[in-house]
């Protein structure tokens, strides 16, 4: 039988939207990529994701769910209590 097991799910602040990114030493792009969010050529060239400058911004209202958040911090080894592990044969 499965445990079931509960994920604190705070909403983060785009500040520590932005500290969580910065330690796993990605750029904007690669943790919107990452998570899904959609990233999009900017006016110069590079890439870039407007959702996710959007959501590390201390102006705008948007703000990453708790559970995307959790999900990111486990994608990344960030999370407090967890860690993913790859399941061997099966």
């Amino acid at each position: 039988m499965n445990k079931m097991i509960r994920l604190t799910m705070p909403t983060p602040s785009g500040e520590e939207l932005k500290a969580a990114r910065l330690a796993a030493g990605l750029s904007q792009a690669q943790a919107a990529e990452l998570m899904g969010y959609p990233i999009q050529v900017g006016s110069r060239g590079g890439v870039q994701s407007r959702t996710w400058q959007a959501l590390e911004s201390s102006t705008d209202k948007r703000q990453m769910q708790g559970p995307v958040f959790a999900m990111f911090l486990l994608l990344t080894g960030q999370h407090p209590d967890l860690e993913l592990v790859n399941k061997i044969g099966g």
